[in-house]
């Protein structure tokens, strides 16, 4: 649940109204050109298809702004809470989610006629006034809806991946950056105390809070993301094949199921090729390595004498950094070389790719859960996952923030998410 929003953060509710509809709108302009089937189906258990991430962020809205604030408002089909509750326990029993690719029906027609009749009553409701308790859920919807946007990618990405005809999602504007990356250089920040975690106005997830201080040793980070071609040189020297590089669970994972390159890599005549959501193509040395595991970050870091960076050191390292960089408004659809003419110390922190850290996804100090359903929505999560930092190519754009933490299982690899290089100062 967000922080209570003080009243001047929403300027007025035609303002709201603005960004929620351009949200929506922008979902559903990511479905667009997918056949019912491209939309139906299920590429694995952890990926959904695309038909229910337009369902499951429309019946967000309808269960916990609508149902309980448009007086007399009643559900557009009462078996939709059962389609497409996520995880919320509290709200009722659920469709599984291994099975989300067996829903033929609702058809991709109806479930966007469902989304017409559940925006037209939020535009309804929006014309009144509404108490502050509303206001903070809409915003919520929002930031989930755009959290959706980029599963979806990242799920039509997977499906595709699995079809030997190699289909193309998004035709990519041209590349901005360089074929090759310069020479990684190390950047030193000191040690001491900091304050992180999000504090004063503007939204932030449950997750973000409270504000806290640590201390840091001094350090140093890489100044900017391990590219494909530095992959390639730790794939060449058998990183692969060498288990003292790897975490026993990683390890395990390597030998199970036969890694030896990051997702959607495929060798063909002694070159690599990587599926995108631009269709299949080269590899590209200078652009950033992602569809990696946290495992796969870990060994890599060590194989080269370093590490990953903890979650802190990150944040204090980027929140001197303009929030900008190649999120999924720019087109691209996958991650790009480094821009050479940007003078920032540390480059690519936003937008490319998810970055790794060492910081297991757990509680801030003072972390209360929320009250009601919507207290499950990262609290109930605070096990077994790695934090990632940064934003994607696949990012809505003006979601992230340097306090902003994303989190995956050790072993996922389908998410946009690399990493930068950290050391000790010795």
């Amino acid at each position: 649940m967000p922080r209570r929003v003080p009243q001047q953060d929403v300027s007025s509710l035609a303002t709201l109204a603005v960004r929620l509809f351009d949200c929506r709108n922008q979902t559903s302009a990511l479905a667009a050109g997918l056949t019912d089937a491209d939309a139906t189906v299920q590429s694995m258990a952890d990926a959904s298809p695309t038909k229910w991430h337009l369902a499951h962020t429309t019946w967000f809205f309808e269960e916990f702004v609508l149902a309980p604030y448009a007086p007399g408002y009643r559900p557009v089909n009462a078996q939709f809470r059962y389609l497409f509750n996520s995880y919320y326990d509290a709200v009722g029993p659920r469709h599984p989610r291994p099975l989300r690719g067996l829903l033929s029906r609702p058809t991709l027609v109806e479930v966007a006629d469902y989304r017409q009749r559940v925006d037209d009553a939020l535009g309804g409701l929006l014309r009144g006034s509404l108490p502050q308790p509303a206001l903070e859920l809409l915003e919520l919807g929002i930031q989930h809806e755009q959290q959706h946007q980029e599963l979806l990618l990242t799920d039509v990405l997977h499906l595709f991946a699995q079809n030997p005809l190699r289909p193309v999602y998004r035709e990519a504007r041209e590349a901005d950056g360089t074929g090759t990356a310069p020479e990684s250089e190390w950047i030193d920040f000191p040690g001491g105390q900091f304050e992180v975690g999000h504090a004063g106005p503007g939204f932030a997830f449950d997750c973000e809070r409270p504000r806290h201080a640590v201390v840091l040793a001094p350090y140093r980070l890489a100044n900017r993301l391990v590219t494909n071609q530095e992959w390639i040189e730790f794939m060449v020297d058998g990183g692969y094949r060498a288990p003292q590089l790897w975490l026993s669970d990683g390890w395990g994972r390597v030998q199970a199921e036969h890694w030896r390159a990051p997702l959607y890599w495929e060798e063909r005549d002694g070159a690599w090729w990587q599926m995108t959501l631009t269709g299949d193509r080269p590899v590209e040395p200078g652009a950033p390595v992602s569809q990696i595991s946290y495992f796969e970050a870990d060994a890599f870091a060590r194989w080269t004498g370093a590490r990953l960076p903890t979650e802190y050191e990150w944040e204090v390292a980027a929140r001197a950094q303009p929030i900008a960089g190649r999120f999924a408004s720019a087109g691209r659809w996958r991650p790009s070389p480094v821009l050479l003419d940007v003078q920032a110390p540390l480059r690519q922190v936003y937008g490319d790719v998810w970055e790794w850290t060492a910081s297991a996804y757990s509680a801030y100090p003072g972390f209360k859960v929320a009250a009601g359903a919507v207290g499950e929505y990262n609290g109930k999560f605070m096990c077994g996952q790695y934090v990632l930092r940064g934003g994607s190519c696949a990012t809505a754009a003006g979601h992230v923030r340097s306090t902003y933490r994303n989190f995956f299982y050790p072993h996922q690899r389908w998410q946009f998410a690399g990493l930068r290089l950290a050391r000790d100062r010795t």
